[in-house]
């Protein structure tokens, strides 16, 4: 644990939760985690940078640096896949897939269904953060290969959109 000095005096910062929180960034493409404990909160953030950018990390109210990382490698979607997944849009995180705004609701798309560039398919949330995952083209949704619920991981392939 580190001592960061605080006007109304010595805040505990465990480094260690800093840090996995920040490989946590790194892993799951996300710009930011905020994470309360009570009085405590430490928030780590990314600004949008150049590759090979390391991310910024704050703790509320005093910013520090991040160590150095090296930027995770983007994956190749275009690599080898199964036939029916080859136009599949694929998860950019690890998280949990909804297909719906909320329980009960109207899916955001169906199988059959006509979508237009930028509509939403589906949402991956990922730390209490709801990621819309929109269709990169026009075209009809051919299957949705995953479940409302299901746990994914990243590179998993979602919906084929063709």
């Amino acid at each position: 644990m580190a001592d960061i000095s605080h006007n109304s005096g010595a805040m505990q910062v465990d480094v260690d939760l800093v840090r996995q929180l920040a490989e946590l960034l790194d892993t799951t493409q996300l710009t930011e985690i905020e994470v309360e404990d009570g009085d405590r909160k430490i928030r780590v953030a990314r600004k949008a940078a150049a590759v090979n950018a390391a991310p910024a990390m704050h703790y509320a109210p005093a910013p520090v640096a991040a160590p150095a990382a090296p930027a995770a490698p983007q994956v190749d979607v275009a690599g080898p896949s199964a036939a029916s997944d080859a136009n599949a849009v694929r998860s950019p995180m690890v998280g949990t897939v909804y297909l719906a705004a909320e329980p009960g609701a109207k899916p955001f798309s169906s199988v059959g269904q006509s979508v237009a560039a930028g509509d939403t398919l589906l949402i991956v949330e990922a730390m209490k953060v709801m990621n819309p995952i929109t269709a990169p083209s026009a075209g009809v949704v051919k299957a949705i290969l995953v479940d409302n619920g299901q746990p994914v991981e990243f590179d998993q392939p979602l919906v084929v959109v063709e």
